[in-house]
């Protein structure tokens, strides 16, 4: 009898205390933000002339800049906005080693973007960020 005795006491504990955690639940309303576009890959070169960016006109988000040097010595990317008077992303890679590539991360708003490498002689790249991509929240097994 004392078994029974006690396995009905265990679960009475074990109810009270799902009852108390469900009780602790908070009472906020939490929305429901959706979420930012897929990430897109830009690819670009360096080459003793100019820089070449593919493709050059997208939608505002997220982006990875891949970019490969093909010169003979090292380059290093600075993505900005092309009017400096304005708000917006300015980034540097590392220095790019011959023959070797570096990635740049970036989340772009609307606007114009120059691509260029430090030195003379080789021709900035100009981006055309348009208006907003659509949010990736419905798109499945994304990271």
């Amino acid at each position: 009898m004392r078994g029974a005795t006690g396995r009905a006491a265990a679960t009475a504990i074990a109810g009270v205390l799902g009852l108390a955690s469900v009780a602790c639940g908070t009472t906020e309303e939490r929305t429901n933000e959706p979420r930012p576009p897929t990430r897109i890959v830009v690819t670009g070169s360096i080459s003793p002339d100019r820089v070449s960016i593919s493709p050059r006109r997208f939608g505002a988000g997220p982006i990875s800049l891949i970019v490969a040097n093909l010169t003979d010595t090292s380059q290093q990317v600075t993505l900005e906005p092309t009017d400096r008077s304005k708000p917006g992303v300015r980034q540097e890679t590392a220095p790019i080693n011959p023959r070797d590539t570096a990635e740049l991360r970036a989340d772009l708003r609307t606007g114009r973007y120059r691509v260029r490498v430090t030195g003379s002689g080789i021709t900035a790249a100009t981006l055309r960020v348009g208006r907003p991509r659509p949010s990736a929240q419905n798109d499945l097994l994304q990271p």
